[in-house]
């Protein structure tokens, strides 16, 4: 694969932070409590599930991230990224638009079943805005050299880009997930809402 420009990579990745941040604050964070519970039409995890899914990651990758950062610090900086052939791999697994098989979550990303809806959204917001400061603060790092073991392998390493751009691809396909959920619940409540408005015209 070809080198890209460290500058647009980070800001390309920056701006899909900002977006997952802001939908965050706008779409979930207000929800009750039911909703973000409710789990999926298909039995599948609920909203406030999908996002500690999402925490586990960010309490794994997130540290590691900035103790790279740390060590890089003075070294010597590319203008350039070139994606590894097994970082491209895990990225395009991740990506919703090319990764259309489903996974199994590994036992430490399962979310519990006893969850805080309102503590596991605070907590994916909180995650978001640090993982902002870390894009901001690889400006002047080399993408290249910084290795980082992944959560599902421990001995599978990916370039510091790599794990970025995996990490925040996750993040965008079960926020899409989450937004699934969603428009499930406003259909059924939608359809709740015709039914008891309709049910004393059947009944009489």
């Amino acid at each position: 694969m070809k080198a890209v420009s460290k500058v647009q990579l980070l800001q390309r990745l920056e701006d899909t932070v900002e977006q997952h941040l802001r939908e965050t604050i706008r779409v979930f964070q207000n929800l009750p409590e039911s909703d973000l519970l409710k789990p999926a039409a298909n039995g599948g995890w609920s909203i406030a599930a999908c996002l500690a899914h999402l925490n586990s990651y960010g309490d794994y990758y997130l540290p590691r991230i900035k103790a790279g950062v740390a060590c890089q610090k003075g070294m010597p900086v590319e203008a350039t990224f070139r994606s590894s052939w097994i970082g491209r791999l895990f990225i395009r697994m991740m990506d919703p638009a090319t990764g259309t098989k489903k996974y199994k979550a590994i036992a430490a990303h399962q979310p519990p079943a006893d969850l805080n809806p309102y503590a596991v959204v605070r907590e994916f917001i909180r995650q978001q805005e640090e993982l902002l400061l870390c894009l901001r603060s690889c400006q002047d790092i080399n993408l290249n050299s910084i290795q980082i073991p992944t959560s599902v392998l421990s001995w599978v390493h990916l370039k510091l880009g790599d794990v970025l751009q995996f990490l925040i691809a996750h993040n965008h396909r079960h926020l899409l997930q989450a937004r699934r959920n969603l428009s499930e619940t406003k259909v059924c409540n939608s359809n709740h809402l015709r039914a008891s408005c309709t049910s004393p015209v059947a009944q009489a």
